[in-house]
């Protein structure tokens, strides 16, 4: 039967215009046979390569393992180290994404554009949390190729994606593959693990590139990789756009501000989900809701379980911390839950974790073990920039500077300081009076789920 042109007027009238086109599998030859080449023609100059020098402290014996043994005996000297890397042009003014371990303790960081031009960049932001770095070249006046974002969670598993970097420094590179599987939570310590998956061959040097759809928009930031070798094995992991955005708007607007909810929780396990009546084991089921956030304003206390955020299913607290951090302080989030064993769906406003006690971010000087860290007070905005748990409180080492007795003895960014001489403490103030004047001193330091005793004579 013939259709009348007004009558195909009227179905294309009636037509979404936000439908999708079908996704369909080749159905002949020719199809198989298209190539990805004009999409690679248009992003691939957008992708470049990004080179952080730094110069570290190496004993210049291997006798000398203790650096503050070599440092001691004035057996120290100066060495460059290079890291190699990839990044991606967002703007056309010359703001470029990366990965923060790509730059991290970088001096002198170079970008050199696919033409083999070369700039001296700065760095804007590097947000250790969500492994996403953001630098600025001076194209002088010229206005660069980009790659638009795509929507991530639009990103389904079997999509065709293209990875384009530069592994091994061989120069640019593209791969291609598949979606393997989406939000990937258990492959890395960021509490904003959130990774695409995929087989498109991702190595050494291609962190920080591009990871492409096909229709040549930004998916994901190619950001490690799953190997026993070093090499890939068909195993990467990509930081989803959507949370790369939300840092690049961040830098560019005064600081990465990422939104809180205000609770911590796990997996809902088959056990648990058995105890709670819950019939599919899926959820975070909440361990602590702190007191006047978000969460508990809004209703939610500890036992509770959040199933979804604006209807993105969430599983554990990594994924749950990722759908929040795309959002922004202020913002309203509709949540489906398991409240009081009944289910339910509540609004939550977020908010910005409260520094609660104050910072009072202070170096330790003098003669003690901890000379050389900066210390400062646990808050809630603290502990979620550091990855500590929600209710850690005290005293908490936020660096370490090597060649210093802080470094030497083991310290570490995070640890907790709880007692000095079998005095406990509990602000910075308290810490600096007891390291002070002591000729021997017993620390008492978290880490983790541990507790450790450090003994020192002076």
């Amino acid at each position: 039967m013939r259709m009348s042109f007004a009558a195909l007027f009227l179905i294309l009238l009636a037509t979404p215009a936000t439908a999708e086109p079908p996704r369909a599998v080749p159905a002949s030859m020719p199809q198989v046979q298209l190539t990805f080449a004009p999409v690679v023609k248009r992003v691939a100059p957008a992708v470049v390569n990004v080179y952080a020098r730094s110069i570290v402290q190496a004993p210049m014996n291997p006798l000398f393992a203790n650096p503050l043994f070599a440092q001691l005996f004035g057996a120290m000297r100066q060495r460059v180290r290079q890291s190699l890397g990839s990044g991606v042009i967002v703007r056309g003014d010359g703001v470029i994404l990366t990965n923060n371990h790509v730059v991290t303790g970088g001096t002198d960081i170079v970008v050199a554009l696919s033409d083999k031009r070369e700039f001296k960049a700065r760095v804007l932001l590097a947000d250790p949390r969500t492994d996403i770095a953001v630098l600025k070249i001076d194209p002088h006046g010229e206005k660069l190729p980009t790659v638009e974002f795509a929507d991530s969670d639009r990103v389904q598993v079997g999509d065709l994606v293209l990875a384009i970097g530069d592994p091994f420094g061989v120069g640019q590179t593209v791969t291609m593959g598949i979606v393997s599987a989406l939000a990937r939570t258990q492959v890395s310590a960021s509490d904003y693990q959130f990774f695409i998956q995929t087989d498109a061959a991702i190595n050494p040097g291609n962190s920080g590139g591009a990871l492409v759809t096909t229709d040549g928009k930004l998916a994901g930031i190619n950001t490690s990789i799953l190997s026993r070798t070093g090499e890939s094995i068909g195993i990467g992991f990509a930081i989803p756009a959507n949370l790369a955005r939300r840092v690049l708007e961040g830098a560019l607007g005064g600081g990465v501000k990422l939104a809180w909810i205000g609770a911590d929780g796990q997996q809902v396990t088959a056990d648990i989900a058995a105890s709670l009546g819950i019939a599919v084991p899926n959820g975070v089921l909440l361990k602590s809701v702190y007191p006047g956030g978000p969460a508990a304003k809004a209703g939610l206390h500890t036992g509770d379980v959040i199933f979804s955020v604006d209807g993105q299913p969430v599983d554990d607290m990594q994924s749950l911390n990722y759908r929040i951090a795309t959002k922004k302080a202020g913002e309203t989030v509709r949540l489906h839950v398991h409240l009081g064993r009944k289910p339910a769906d509540i609004n939550v406003a977020l908010a910005l974790p409260p520094e609660n006690p104050p910072r009072e971010l202070q170096p330790v000087g003098g003669r003690n073990p901890l000379t050389g860290a900066r210390i400062e007070n646990l808050s809630p905005a603290v502990a979620t920039e550091l990855q500590l748990p929600l209710t850690a409180n005290g005293v908490v080492i936020v660096s370490v500077t090597p060649g210093t007795p802080s470094g030497g003895y083991g310290f570490q960014p995070g640890d907790i300081v709880r007692g000095v001489n079998g005095i406990a403490i509990h602000n910075v103030g308290e810490l600096q009076k007891a390291l002070t004047g002591a000729t021997a001193w017993a620390l008492v330091i978290d880490r983790g789920n541990q507790r450790m005793t450090l003994n020192v004579q002076g």
